[in-house]
């Protein structure tokens, strides 16, 4: 692989560990990052908004969500980092040819749930019932958008089962995948 471009891409379900992942990986490997929830907050503070202003203007305007989805893939082009995180980045690359590790980071519904009450501070039962609400309208919305459901492995090199791993397991494993592109 080369310099000053898409190595990996991170994709996977709210609490599934993504954010905890590419962070240890821009540590250990002085690597940079760029994450669709930052370009997100970007968005709304050039809107003017507050976060939950600018989450309801996606919902209520899907022209929002693709304009986002946009410049991700925009910033994916123009090599702005090296580790990309959002739930379809793998998407994206796979849909822009880019070669790179593909990553889906899978843990189980109630792993997600457990990890969300350490959080967030709420009760198991409300964190599984509002990560099935998040991943119900998630899943209309990119059907919507663009036919695509992120959990369909076809444009994933790899994907981990991170139910039962440390992140320091998870990071192991990423890096022998690492290893093994280049």
């Amino acid at each position: 692989m080369g310099v000053d471009m898409v190595k990996i891409t991170i994709s996977g379900h709210p609490g599934s560990g993504t954010s905890t992942l590419v962070g240890q990986l821009e540590l250990i490997l002085n690597w940079s990052s760029l994450n669709g929830g930052q370009i997100f907050r970007e968005q709304a503070q050039k809107e003017g908004v507050t976060l939950a202003e600018f989450g309801r203007m996606c919902v209520s305007n899907l022209d929002v969500d693709r304009e986002l989805d946009e410049i991700l893939q925009q910033r994916m082009l123009a090599n702005n980092a090296d580790i990309v995180e959002s739930r379809l980045a793998g998407w994206w690359a796979y849909k822009l040819n880019l070669d790179c590790v593909r990553l889906w980071v899978n843990v189980s519904e109630v792993e997600r749930a457990h990890r969300v009450t350490k959080r967030e501070g709420i009760s198991l039962d409300d964190a599984l019932e509002a990560n099935r609400k998040r991943l119900d309208v998630d899943l209309q919305r990119f059907d919507e958008l663009y036919g695509l459901n992120p959990e369909d492995s076809t444009p994933y090199s790899h994907i981990i089962d991170a139910s039962s791993l440390s992140i320091e397991d998870m990071v192991e494993q990423v890096l022998l995948i690492l290893e093994e592109k280049q």
